[in-house]
């Protein structure tokens, strides 16, 4: 269970306004192990999409 240090981070977070996609990017590049393979699951797309730009020098994919 998270407490109330996490809500007071996900709070500050959420004022601050970020992209849903790069929020579940950020979750997968700090996820441990077990969240890695939910957020795959999810949202395999945008995990492969965030792999890929992990591999490259600044996230920078052909296609951008």
């Amino acid at each position: 269970m998270s407490g109330s240090f996490d809500y007071n981070v996900a709070e500050q977070i959420h004022r601050s306004r970020p992209p849903v996609d790069a929020l579940i990017m950020a979750a997968w590049l700090g996820a441990d192990t077990m969240n890695r393979a939910r957020l795959t699951i999810a949202f395999p797309e945008l995990v492969a999409e965030t792999e890929a730009r992990y591999h490259v020098p600044g996230g920078v994919l052909p296609s951008d």
